[in-house]
């Protein structure tokens, strides 16, 4: 039986089936963005949300779903195993790439090459044709702390995520925590030079690409930052506030955000204000939509993949 935690009544926790269509509470920091899209649904994301189903166990540490449409499949990154497993849509999951250098988030460039973000190597990998070639690795001569998520806009502009997760102080080359962009012709920026307290960890786009939310897993908050035309982003501004160690991110049609965290996977509205949470049984660390409606939400969870079916289609990313 699934749970849903909803703000409007606090901590009560609400089994079974969708009620009707409530309003988010005001628990949000505000930063308001519109993220939504002109054909999305409004209401509560939460309505209607089926059972939780755990799809596989018995993993080390599972992260980075990330679905892929001309395949029908799932591709998501076992960290310690170093491997990136695939779910199949006849449902057999098998070894995609091993070892995979500790990977952690996944993403598509629009050529629908694969992106890793590699704890091992220390860098952003592509994968084409079998072949592993390194997007981003050094940044003024010093080498990345530790990449951990990843999304890419349309026009081919990367974004990426540098908390020094799994390194030691004296192995860290540089002296801020970084949030990257890597350009569609290979320039590599810092688009955020955060302090050395600082972990961003999920990175997620509005429907519109008009926003990027990144999230700081020790300050427990979602910071979104304003995408200029040419990929650069405007400064952070606090968009929510999470229960502790929010992780990797998704988003729906409507713009309403999916955050991992410790209380599950907790739903903010566009404007910020927690819709509830999603039980799961262990803790999340990353989640995507994905099946061909995109109306399941995949969630990789401590040693389990789990899924999710929801009334409304969220936004794969890419």
């Amino acid at each position: 039986m699934r749970s849903v935690v909803r703000s409007m009544t606090l901590a009560f926790a609400v089994a079974a089936c969708g009620g009707g269509g409530g309003s988010p509470d005001d628990g949000g920091d505000g930063g308001a963005v519109d993220g939504g899209t002109a054909d999305a649904f409004t209401g509560d994301p939460l309505d209607g949300v089926g059972a939780v189903e755990p799809v596989m166990g018995g993993f080390m540490f599972v992260e980075g779903p990330q679905w892929r449409d001309g395949d029908a499949d799932l591709l998501f990154s076992d960290i310690p195993a170093s491997t990136i497993y695939r779910l199949g849509p006849g449902g057999a999951v098998t070894v995609f790439r091993q070892p995979s250098d500790m990977s952690n988030g996944l993403a598509l460039d629009p050529q629908g090459r694969l992106l890793a973000a590699e704890h091992g190597a220390r860098r952003l990998s592509r994968t084409e044709n079998g072949a592993v070639s390194a997007v981003a690795e050094r940044f003024e001569g010093a080498r990345l702390n530790s990449p951990n998520d990843v999304v890419v806009r349309d026009d081919g502009t990367i974004y990426f995520t540098d908390p020094p997760y799994g390194i030691s102080d004296a192995d860290r080359e540089l002296d801020f925590i970084g949030v990257f962009r890597v350009a569609p012709d290979g320039t590599v920026t810092a688009e955020r030079r955060g302090a050395l307290t600082e972990r961003p960890n999920g990175v997620v786009l509005a429907p519109d690409q008009a926003v990027l939310y990144v999230d700081d897993s020790d300050a427990a908050v979602v910071r979104a930052f304003d995408v200029m035309p040419d990929g650069a982003l405007g400064a952070a501004r606090t968009f929510a506030t999470t229960a502790a160690t929010p992780d990797g991110m998704a988003i729906d049609a409507a713009g309403n955000l999916f955050v991992s965290t410790s209380a599950g996977i907790e739903v903010f509205a566009p404007d910020g204000t927690r819709w509830g949470a999603i039980a799961i049984p262990e803790q999340p660390a990353n989640c995507a939509f994905g099946d061909a409606d995109h109306r399941t939400l995949y969630v990789t969870a401590q040693t389990g993949l789990y899924r999710v079916r929801l009334a409304h289609p969220g936004l794969p990313r890419r």
